[in-house]
């Protein structure tokens, strides 16, 4: 099957998909609530997109496409009150988090679906590990081309989105230590990592893809778990780094980060990507999983090595005149803000930690906040 022809669509258009948790109630713990609440749904006007993951303890929300930071907002906080609404009625909790603090992989089930089944046969239990949950950010593209340029002049600043999303300290009940311990099982898959560094969308389609077609190892781009990949079908680029965020309100901020970040690329000002960028791809990323804001990150070119957060407000002073012509002042402003004072979502729930003595308070302070709308 040759790979799908690509759509081009409005440059800088945006799209965000969420991975949820469904929590029970009673004791926090991750509940198998999917296909009542997606039934439950099916039965109601709903204001967004809404359809299963792998296992039966998560669902994803998709948005729209927008141009404006506030009406991906608002979007996004009508499908979470009608999430909540829907929860309630089932005695089901939803919430956001990179993981689940003290689930189990080994209590999980398959949701029961061809591809879902595939993959577990596939990877093993791989397939009920990866019960995490992220974030996928879209930006629209006008050509081909311009997607895999943008996909790769991205690849010094992936690390920034780690540090910002950041809410997957605990796992199996206890502090991984790690701002984002959700990379750490998404990078366990063989297709993870970083896209070939080819600018030309018919040498990508009809050489790399069509090689990897033909050693049986990939069908589509889905078999790909990049950190950033084309998605030809909707003319994007799709982030895939981002933990699923606490609140509505830091999701839209960071795809709103992301689409001013692609208007500065495409006035092709900085030098373009090179392969050696990718020399420090990994240790950058390290950085910003173990470490959140306070990694240090090795610019890819000048070598100087720098904190995260300090490389984030460097780059948020460049961005103001793209946030302003984007209207998405507001956004930025917000990220500064936690860059600056209350951190990620990550120490933000480790602090809930100290205060509850639990990881069950943990994931009650991460239902809160997600139904309120507010990380305050």
């Amino acid at each position: 099957m040759a790979l799908n022809a690509f759509k081009a669509s409005e440059p800088l258009s945006m799209g965000i998909e969420l991975e949820l948790q469904l929590v029970n109630w009673t004791d926090f713990d991750l509940s198998g609530s999917a296909s009542d609440l997606l039934h439950l749904l099916g039965h109601r006007t709903f204001p967004g997109d809404v359809k299963p993951e792998i296992t039966e303890s998560m669902i994803e929300i998709s948005t729209a496409v927008h141009h404006s930071h506030a009406e991906l907002l608002a979007q996004l906080r009508n499908i979470r009150d009608a999430l909540v609404r829907s929860g309630d009625r089932l005695n089901v909790a939803v919430c956001g988090g990179g993981t689940h603090p003290f689930q189990r992989w080994s209590e999980r089930r398959i949701f029961p679906n061809p591809r879902f089944n595939q993959l577990s046969t596939l990877y093993g239990y791989l397939a009920k590990q990866f019960t995490v949950f992220g974030q996928h950010i879209h930006i629209g593209c006008a050509s081909a081309n311009e997607a895999l340029y943008l996909l790769h002049a991205l690849n010094r600043y992936v690390p920034h989105f780690i540090a910002l999303s950041a809410s997957s300290p605990f796992f199996q009940g206890v502090d991984t230590q790690f701002d984002s311990a959700r990379l750490n099982s998404v990078f366990a898959f063989p297709l993870s990592g970083r896209a070939p560094l080819i600018f030309d969308w018919r040498e990508f389609a009809e050489h790399y893809f069509a090689k990897m077609e033909k050693t049986g190892v990939v069908k589509s781009m889905k078999d790909f778990y990049w950190d950033i990949r084309p998605k030809p079908e909707y003319g994007t680029i799709e982030l895939r780094v981002c933990d699923t965020p606490l609140t509505v309100d830091r999701a839209a901020a960071l795809a709103a980060y992301l689409q001013a970040l692609c208007r500065m690329f495409l006035q092709r000002d900085e030098a373009p990507p090179v392969e050696d960028d990718y020399l420090v791809y990994n240790y950058n990323r390290f950085q910003a999983c173990r470490f959140g804001l306070d990694g240090v990150l090795v610019h890819p070119k000048s070598n100087a090595s720098q904190l995260l957060r300090d490389d984030i407000l460097a780059t948020l002073v460049r961005l103001e005149p793209h946030a302003a012509a984007l209207d998405s002042v507001a956004a930025l402003d917000q990220l500064r803000h936690e860059v600056i004072g209350e951190g990620n979502h990550a120490s933000l729930l480790r602090q809930h930690f100290a205060n509850a003595g639990s990881v069950q308070g943990v994931v009650d302070a991460a239902v809160t906040l997600f139904r309120r709308g507010r990380s305050r």
